[in-house]
């Protein structure tokens, strides 16, 4: 169990990539979780998770489930972006993070968490354009915001750019390129779980950014979860919501 104070937090994107790893962490540290499902799908959620049924893309179908969660996180995202899924980005991508933000200053969530993408970058243009945009919605909103920018989270069925670690290393070494390359670096799903439990654990005060070098070294987790999460992976790594 953790030490620091336990949240009311509400997820979106609960059985997705990020989501069924992060989930049970918040559950393990004494968190209490709500999670939005579609209906008939609640099932999927970890035990002690309580179900909220509801369209990602509707605030209104959901909206009144969130209390009394303090914190929102949303995790809502394409799965596995590409540069020709522009239309999608637009359809799910934006519409979810539209609902999120009006949903959460329905409820009065204190704390909106929400896993944006490191940008600039010379490619996903279109996908960088709408996580753009939904960092403008969370701002607007003027509420206290964590917002977290990976670019790629290696993790289970996620691990195809570990191949290009060397090609990062060379160009973090060269100055023309070390800043674009440390800003476009490979996180973990380990080291996003870490980011996001100790980002409901630690709330912003105003609006902070999460980028990847902070990402990459994210605090471990003293008390209950402070162990690397299992992922079957060849290394000690453990929306998708990320490139």
């Amino acid at each position: 169990m953790s030490e620091a104070p336990s949240h009311d937090v509400f997820v979106t994107g609960a059985t997705g990539y990020m989501g069924r790893a992060l989930i049970p962490m918040l559950l393990e540290r004494a968190h209490r979780v709500r999670a939005l499902a579609r209906p008939g799908s609640e099932n999927k959620l970890p035990a002690g998770v309580v179900p909220v049924a509801g369209d990602a893309l509707d605030a209104a179908s959901f909206r009144d489930g969130i209390a009394p969660a303090d914190t929102l996180i949303h995790l809502v995202g394409t799965p596995h972006p590409a540069p020709w899924k522009g239309r999608q980005f637009r359809a799910v991508d934006l519409v979810s993070i539209r609902a999120a933000v009006e949903a959460a200053v329905h409820a009065h969530v204190a704390h909106f968490i929400y896993v944006s993408v490191a940008h600039p970058a010379p490619v996903m243009a279109a996908y960088i354009a709408v996580r753009e945009e939904g960092e403008r919605l969370v701002r607007a909103a003027a509420m206290k915001a964590t917002i977290v920018r990976p670019w790629y989270v290696l993790g289970p069925g996620h691990y195809w750019p570990f191949a290009l670690a060397p090609v990062y290393g060379f160009l973090e070494r060269i100055k023309a390129t070390r800043d674009t390359a440390l800003r476009l670096g490979l996180v973990t799903l380990d080291e996003m779980v870490r980011t996001l439990v100790h980002a409901v654990e630690h709330p912003a005060p105003d609006v902070r950014i999460v980028d990847v070098p902070e990402i990459s070294q994210a605090p471990r987790l003293e008390g209950g979860g402070g162990a690397a999460i299992r992922t079957g992976s060849p290394t000690n790594t453990s929306k998708g919501a990320t490139p």
